[in-house]
């Protein structure tokens, strides 16, 4: 398993409770129900991994990820 898949793997399982990210040819262990703000949790913590494994100097020019408020795909939803 590669440093990806695992971190992948940790993000499933810590945020979105999938236990495994190999498939298992089975409808009720490869489909997964999940809430949205797990999903939201999950590209949050892809998103920290990434920034956080470039170089600080990429960084710093940089503005932070924003970490709640208002959203433009929150914009989407209303207008439908």
């Amino acid at each position: 398993m590669t440093d990806l898949d695992q971190l992948f793997a940790d993000i499933a399982r810590r945020h979105l409770g999938i236990p495994s990210m190999k498939p298992r040819m089975s409808d009720a262990l490869d489909f997964h129900e999940v809430a949205v703000w797990g999903v939201r949790a999950a590209l949050q913590a892809a998103f920290d991994a990434g920034t956080n494994a470039r170089p600080p100097e990429a960084n710093s020019d940089r503005e932070p990820a924003p970490t709640g408020g208002h959203h433009a795909a929150d914009d989407d939803q209303k207008e439908g």
